[in-house]
């Protein structure tokens, strides 16, 4: 696994053989970063890492700039990954947090920049999530929501859907919170 641009820019990370989880393909994962850039600026913005795996893109968006990450993930083995290539990396804008991902979403009251979520494809649960971020209110206003999913999965009628990409298999939902409107 490696970052692909910003301040650890061509790290590499050993992903073990063990590991359940796919990192996302540095392919995909530089074209659906580009595609990002038009909807944000990642210097000094805050962001959500739901599924976070690999780690792959928690260490994505620090290396972009991102002041805070919060990177969920409940697999001991994987906390434990991120946490270490965290060490290496010698940064304290990463909040590791080992839970799930449903009881964290639950509980979270704050709002963020960006809300990335690469859950397992055949998670039952997975349609929906959209919803339970937006409703949640983890955007900020304007934020922006991205769900990697399989093909099998089509969230364009969603009200704050706002484009899909797809990458070989690798298939991004970007949705937007909706800016509120005042008095």
């Amino acid at each position: 696994m490696r970052i692909i641009t910003g301040k650890y820019k061509g790290r590499h990370f050993d992903i073990p053989r063990t590991f359940k989880a796919r990192p996302t393909t540095d392919f995909a994962k530089e074209n659906i970063f580009n595609v990002l850039t038009g909807y944000l600026d990642f210097d000094g913005a805050t962001a959500l890492d739901l599924f976070s795996g690999t780690g792959s893109i928690t260490l994505e968006l620090l290396s972009r700039g991102c002041s805070q990450v919060v990177s969920v993930e409940m697999d001991r083995d994987h906390h434990r990954f991120i946490t270490e290539c965290l060490r290496k990396l010698d940064t304290k804008a990463c909040i590791p947090l080992k839970t799930d991902v449903f009881r964290f979403i639950r509980s979270c009251h704050q709002q963020y920049d960006l809300v990335f979520a690469d859950p397992p494809y055949a998670l039952k649960e997975l349609p929906l999530i959209p919803d339970m971020v937006i409703d949640r209110q983890l955007l900020k206003d304007d934020g922006i929501f991205v769900f990697e999913h399989g093909k099998d999965h089509d969230f364009s009628t969603h009200p704050c859907f706002v484009e899909h990409r797809a990458y070989g298999s690798v298939n991004f939902s970007l949705f937007r919170a909706m800016a509120t409107t005042a008095g």
